[in-house]
């Protein structure tokens, strides 16, 4: 199946630009959330180099940022580059589990493959993938089972259609 970025522009901004006045753009090499402002009327996703997996991700932080977030530049959140310690690693993992949940759903819905993001690189230790993965992949079944996040679901659902993909069911996320 070919996955174009620009399908996630078109469907995003066909569900979202009129109920949320939120876009979702290419942009260079570092992603960002902007509020709307004097210059431009839409708050704007904006997703790194044209990945797919970005564009994915950045919608993701997205779909279960509060009101009040989706005012702030990047949502008012923290965020340490590469090269954190294990501690600081540890906090990243836990502030992530959700959107990467989140991300790993509307991944399934469009057929694409997910795989976690630790992001450290060149940290000063190596992140434990599996144990990360495990704890994105609970948190997606929680979601699954008790509902996921309004905006998520919507997303999920008419990338669905767009893809022509079935209802998930847990087997999707092994």
């Amino acid at each position: 199946m070919q996955h174009d970025y620009n399908d996630l522009i078109s469907v995003f901004n066909q569900t979202f630009i009129d109920s949320f006045n939120t876009e979702l753009l290419l942009g260079g090499d570092e992603p960002i959330y902007l509020p709307a402002d004097d210059d431009n009327p839409y708050h704007r996703i904006i997703f790194a180099r044209g990945f797919y997996a970005s564009a994915l991700h950045e919608v993701s932080h997205w779909c279960i940022a509060g009101p009040e977030r989706r005012l702030l530049e990047d949502f008012g959140y923290w965020y340490l580059p590469d090269g954190r310690d294990e501690q600081t690693q540890a906090e990243f993992e836990k502030v992530e589990i959700k959107p990467q949940a989140v991300e790993w759903i509307l991944s399934a819905s469009c057929g694409f493959r997910f795989q976690v993001s630790c992001d450290n690189l060149n940290g000063s230790f190596e992140p434990d993938r599996p144990i990360f993965t495990a704890k994105v992949r609970e948190q997606v079944m929680k979601y699954l089972k008790d509902g996921m996040p309004t905006r998520a679901k919507t997303y999920s659902d008419a990338l669905r259609t767009f893809y022509n993909r079935p209802p998930l069911t847990p087997a999707d996320f092994s």
